[in-house]
């Protein structure tokens, strides 16, 4: 049996270029050609307190390796699956950011994930602050109506604030506005948050479904996944501080009281194996926070897991 001694690339883990999971890099976004294609969004311009975000896409990459030590797929034994075996997965690296221009930052993340969609690939961008999901959201622009899942611990639909509209407040909210969202399920709100009462009337008055963590544990994962509606595909934005900061400290807007890492998981495979997922993003990450790497590790292996549950779904569908 050969080990790869012979030529002394073992190409471990800890080795080599962080590409996400160790992936191939294609820095040419007219020649993708993959099943999933990963974007870098380091921009965090729109955050209101703690910055450190822009960080969140290099260090979720870094952690990501963990989980490529050139398996073929990747087994779970409670599911009796393999997942990711066949599932091409290339990484583009970043989006250009433009430092102090918000909107020519954002305009480049909209052109990267057109990018992607016109390749057909499912786009995974890792942010970044929240506010990278507007441009996101952006370029889908004409795609048949979509639901958004949205799991944060803010609801982030503050319409203006001192004048900012495209802030890390604001995304959902800005949503809200394209004919091509039909809706969003918000799940993790809690505590004091950062939009006003005024805000939750507006979104709810918008078809928004906000569940809090407690309210979505009652439900348990199946009952949450249920009240998305059925025949709309979905969009996933996922802000890291829904969860617990007892296990993930790095991000800029920790909230106690959050998910644990089950409780978003099995939401998530649920979700996959009903709905048609069409895009995903995962922001927040402020890897300078959490001095361990475990905010990193967790952000990873979510969407590893979710990206499996996603290419498992879709081939017993087929």
């Amino acid at each position: 049996m050969t080990h790869g001694y012979e030529t002394g690339r073992l190409d471990l883990p800890f080795t080599g270029i962080c590409t996400f999971a160790r992936s191939p890099y294609q820095p040419d976004w007219s020649a993708i050609d993959a099943d999933v294609a990963i974007l870098g969004a380091p921009f965090d311009a729109g955050t209101q307190w703690r910055a450190g975000a822009r960080f969140g896409p290099r260090a979720v990459r870094e952690a990501s390796t963990l989980f490529s030590f050139g398996h073929a797929g990747a087994y779970d034994h409670e599911d009796d699956a393999t997942y990711l075996s066949d599932t091409r997965t290339v990484d583009l690296g970043d989006a250009d950011i433009v430092h102090t221009d918000t909107g020519q930052s954002h305009a480049n993340i909209a052109r990267g994930v057109r990018a992607i969609r016109a390749a057909g690939a499912l786009p995974v961008v890792i942010g970044g602050d929240h506010s990278v999901n507007i441009p996101c959201i952006d370029a889908f622009e004409g795609h048949t109506p979509f639901h958004i899942l949205q799991i944060d611990a803010h609801l982030d639909f503050v319409d203006e604030r001192h004048g900012v509209r495209v802030g890390h407040g604001n995304p959902m909210r800005r949503a809200s506005e394209k004919p091509w969202v039909s809706g969003m399920t918000q799940v993790g709100i809690r505590n004091v948050s950062s939009t006003a009462r005024e805000g939750y009337e507006d979104a709810r008055a918008r078809g928004s479904d906000i569940l809090s963590v407690r309210q979505a544990r009652a439900l348990g994962p199946k009952g949450v996944a249920t009240r998305l509606p059925t025949d709309k595909p979905i969009y996933i934005t996922i802000d890291i501080d829904a969860f617990c900061p007892s296990i993930a400290p790095g991000t800029g807007t920790p909230s106690h009281g959050g998910f644990l890492y089950y409780d978003v998981l099995e939401l998530l495979q649920q979700v996959a194996q009903r709905h048609e997922v069409i895009g995903i993003d995962l922001v927040e990450v402020a890897p300078d926070y959490d001095p361990t790497g475990s905010t990193s590790i967790l952000a990873a292996q979510v969407l590893m897991n979710l990206l499996g549950f996603i290419f498992h779904a879709r081939a017993e569908r087929t």
